[in-house]
């Protein structure tokens, strides 16, 4: 690997750009690293679920732009675009990151509000009398 490879990971609202190269394992998501920004450990155990999946999370540097949707959405984006990005460096980690299904798009989204209701299925409150 010369260069860094890239990929993006998608989520609800969110969108991530990844960029992975050599290194010694540090993790940056938006300028900060990925414990400050993501608090709350399962979402750290989310960004780094691709790297133990393929045993290599003292190899590569990454650095991750977040945008959009919420905190758990852009841990979730960052985990499909670690995934896909270490997919570019090797083929061979496929198998195993399919395995533990880190390379789906996760299609679930917030539903639109429709007309006449309160939220999306939500009905107004009903007043028999």
């Amino acid at each position: 690997m010369e260069k860094q490879k890239n990929a993006v990971g998608r989520r609800k609202e969110a969108v991530t750009r990844v960029f992975l190269s050599k290194g010694d394992g540090k993790i940056t998501v938006n300028g900060k690293d990925y414990k400050n920004y993501f608090s709350l450990i399962y979402l750290q155990n989310q960004v780094e679920a691709p790297l133990k999946t393929v045993e290599s999370s003292d190899k590569f540097d990454i650095v991750v732009n977040a945008q959009g949707g919420g905190i758990k959405g852009q841990a979730e984006a960052a985990k499909l675009g670690i995934a896909r990005a270490l997919l570019e460096v090797s083929a061979d980690y496929r198998p195993a990151l399919k395995a533990a299904g880190l390379l789906k798009r996760d299609p679930r989204s917030v539903e639109r509000k429709k007309p006449g209701r309160k939220k999306a299925r939500r009905s107004f409150q009903f007043s028999k009398r």
